[in-house]
């Protein structure tokens, strides 16, 4: 069933009601198909596109939609209820805009922003590497500035969008000195020297293409370089604050999907004369899952919050990624269980939710980081 929404006003309600109709009706009948043939849905970005939902959280100069942060979530929970892949897609794509939007140059922004925002162009966010995980600053792919480009040479690994991407935010080594000589280049999916490999194999989300991206010898225009040479580290983190709300939205909106399945099940199915969602032990189950779900949900919104406000929200995003994401883990499994072995096969979606449910608690950095992330601005406040 649709999450009751508070929302701020009456446009953000229809803008919330139109992301719920996209999904029942267009993205929703796709989704297990897609993943199971590991289909990348192009065409449903395009979508998203042209019903101006890509660049919700930007400046309508831009191509934007001038949304709060609040509603821009909201949007994402009701997408990724439907398709997790589109959900965790939207975020990515949106994180991937950050870096041009916040520290492009005026030109640079009105030459890739309107057809960044607009669904015409889609993007990746390239900062791990096979050694440079959560440790980010040990990153080591190389750009070196030659004339008027940066010829790159690296590997970047876990892209999502990867090879299917048309422009990459790509944090490139251009100093030896550590985190301070990290820059940001966006990388044009054509260019010479950069190409995708394989296609990792995964155990969920397996519409959403995730690649290492090579480059070898990539000549990058000195133009693409965002905001000033050894920023980008800073551009990066930045990004992945607002990224990890985006990922706790769409951890809520799997949770979600998981419960209502869960939810319809236990109503229709009868065991010694009566529903077993009247039997206490499934009650409880299914309220603790409840709860869950509506306190993730109320952790993001209150971070989105304090961002749309102009506070500091890094440790409160760091808290709703964590718990959403943990949430979402323990709901999908739980689903599995109230479905007994049908929640095992794959004559229901809850078993596909479970496996979608791993990857949040891994990405825009582990849970453990996040707690690292949240004990650092504990010790700032005192």
């Amino acid at each position: 069933m649709p999450a009751e929404r508070l929302l701020p006003s009456v446009e953000a309600e229809d803008l919330v009601k139109l992301a719920r109709e996209i999904a029942r009706d267009e993205l929703a009948p796709l989704a297990s198909g897609y993943e199971e043939e590991h289909r990348f849905p192009r065409e449903q970005f395009r979508l998203l596109g042209r019903s101006g939902l890509l660049g919700l959280p930007y400046p309508e100069e831009w191509g934007g939609g001038a949304l709060p942060y609040e509603v821009y979530l909201q949007v994402l929970e009701e997408l990724a209820t439907a398709w997790m892949t589109i959900g965790v897609g939207l975020s990515v794509h949106v994180m991937s805009c950050f870096a041009l939007a916040t520290h492009g140059t005026p030109a640079q922004r009105e030459r890739w922003l309107p057809d960044m925002l607009g669904g015409e162009l889609l993007g990746a966010y390239a900062l791990s590497e096979p050694q440079a995980g959560s440790d980010a600053a040990a990153l080591t792919c190389r750009a070196v500035l030659t004339g008027d480009k940066y010829v790159v040479n690296g590997v970047k690994a876990w892209i999502t969008h990867g090879g299917e991407a048309d422009f990459y935010t790509t944090m490139v080594r251009t100093s030896p000195d550590g985190g301070h000589g990290i820059s940001c280049l966006l990388v044009d999916a054509a260019t010479p020297g950069l190409s995708a490999a394989a296609p990792e194999r995964k155990m969920g989300m397996t519409g959403s293409t995730t690649t290492q991206m090579l480059f070898e010898d990539a000549a990058v225009p000195a133009d693409r370089l965002l905001g000033a040479e050894g920023e980008g580290l800073r551009i990066a983190l930045s990004a992945l604050s607002s990224g990890r709300l985006g990922i706790a939205a769409c951890s809520v909106g799997l949770a979600q999907a998981a419960l209502d399945e869960a939810v319809t099940y236990a109503r229709g199915r009868s065991q010694f004369g009566r529903p077993v969602i009247e039997f206490q032990g499934m009650e409880f189950l299914l309220a603790d899952m409840a709860a869950a779900v509506e306190t993730a949900r109320a952790m993001y919104l209150d971070a989105a919050r304090r961002r749309d406000r102009g506070l500091p929200f890094t440790r409160q995003a760091s808290i709703a990624k964590l718990m959403a994401t943990d949430a979402a883990m323990k709901v999908t499994t739980d689903a599995v269980q109230v479905l007994g072995g049908a929640g095992y096969t794959r004559d229901f979606p809850v078993e596909r939710y479970m496996r979608e449910a791993k990857v949040p608690q891994i990405f825009e950095g582990t849970n453990q980081i996040q707690r690292m992330v949240i004990a650092r601005e504990l010790r700032k406040a005192t």
